[in-house]
């Protein structure tokens, strides 16, 4: 829609594609590591960073699926330096046998993408005892973060390249619960809604971000850490909401973005020289947003990250 075509800052819009946003730049020498990678903007994102020379390491929790991806896109692109390691980020003993299977492997890390989720799913526990979304949304993520941070810290050292972590967030952040994250009710099922709690979880992606950025300035670390809002995307994040699902097909190719487009921002962000030095902000269509007074609430970031810290001991 023309609508959309309207450029920001950056010199990018909501149509822009994730190839028109990073072309021109050499991602060659860069290690990447992209969750969720075997459907969606995750795909894409994978199949981009690829395409610009990344060595890209797919966290998929379904290996066929992400087999599948990985030789679709070594047909496309016979150069790509892509590999697929299984992930389940709603077990917390699957995310440390994937972060140790990748520090044996004595690669650099240079880019961690954080896009993995689920949406509005009907209320599930985690292996783990933690309610499924805020589980495999935020917590799978905050424990993968913390466990790679070393290896990224000696990367960037090493290379004298900055490394970036990038939490791919939803405009859904502005709608959790009243309180923005229970702490005292993670697994209050009474309570539990379903589309609230996704909120809550991508509340928890923004606030993540944000308080990492700032501890890693505190470290004097050359790595940042952002957040963003990908855009509305027809992906099968609809599926446990039939009526929901219908609007979207029906709709989508009206107003929603397709997978190229809705990869844009999370590639933007990890590889664009506009991007360098600039941590703890939330992006939206590859420019600067603004989260909401809850994702910019610095003692809600700090109680989160406490929380997390608690949650993966």
């Amino acid at each position: 829609m023309w609508l959309f075509g309207r450029k920001g800052a950056s010199g990018f819009s909501y149509s822009s594609t994730a190839e028109e946003v990073t072309k021109g730049i050499d991602g060659s020498g860069l290690t990447a590591i992209v969750t969720g990678a075997s459907s969606g903007i995750g795909t894409e994102t994978a199949r981009v960073l690829a395409l610009r020379g990344a060595h890209v390491i797919m966290g998929v929790r379904n290996m066929a699926a992400g087999k599948e991806v990985k030789e679709a896109i070594v047909k496309e692109i016979p150069a790509a330096k892509i590999d697929a390691m299984e992930l389940d980020l709603s077990s917390m003993a699957s995310v440390r046998k994937f972060a140790a299977e990748f520090s044996s492997s004595h690669l650099p890390l240079n880019l961690l993408i954080n896009n993995a989720g689920i949406m509005a799913t009907p209320f599930m526990l985690s292996k783990d005892n933690i309610e499924l979304q805020f589980a495999t949304n935020h917590i799978g993520h905050f424990l993968l973060t913390s466990l790679l941070l070393d290896t990224m810290k000696k990367t960037s050292r090493k290379t004298k390249k900055e490394g970036r972590i990038v939490n791919v967030s939803s405009e859904a952040h502005r709608f959790p619960y009243r309180e923005g994250i229970r702490f005292d009710k993670i697994n209050d099922q009474a309570g539990y809604s379903s589309l609230a709690a996704y909120g809550q979880s991508k509340l928890a992606n923004v606030l993540h971000a944000n308080e990492l950025a700032k501890r890693l300035k505190e470290d004097r670390a050359e790595i940042t850490a952002n957040s963003l809002h990908p855009g509305a995307i027809t992906t099968n994040l609809f599926r446990h909401h039939s009526i929901v699902e219908g609007l979207v097909n029906m709709l989508g190719r009206f107003v929603l973005k397709n997978v190229q487009q809705g990869a844009a921002t999370t590639c933007y962000v990890a590889l664009h020289p506009q991007v360098k030095g600039v941590s703890g902000e939330y992006f939206v269509d590859s420019n600067l947003g603004k989260a909401s007074g809850q994702g910019t609430n610095v003692e809600l970031a700090r109680k989160l990250w406490d929380f997390s810290t608690g949650l993966i001991k």
